[in-house]
């Protein structure tokens, strides 16, 4: 009986390190993997959302400002008729 538990504890020991190597593999091919997806991306000239969100503020800005302009010009035009 002692032989038996002795190989169990052995295929016990043995399956907790392959878990654990198996552990570490996906922590270092999920590391490879996030690095060549980032490679990729700043290759292609892809902006981050912050970069996005500032211009998309900014031609908010510039929209709304070109329509008081409109509105000025509009009411000098009618004050000239």
């Amino acid at each position: 009986m002692q032989t038996r538990n002795k190989i169990v504890d052995d295929i016990s020991q043995l399956m907790t390190n392959a878990m654990g190597v198996a552990q570490g593999a996906r922590t270092e091919a999920e590391t490879a993997m996030k690095g060549m997806i980032d490679r990729w991306m700043a290759d292609r000239d892809f902006v981050t959302r912050e970069e996005f969100d500032a211009v998309r503020a900014m031609a908010q800005k510039a929209r709304e400002e070109n329509e008081q302009l409109k509105a000025r010009l509009d009411a000098m035009s009618a004050d000239k008729s």
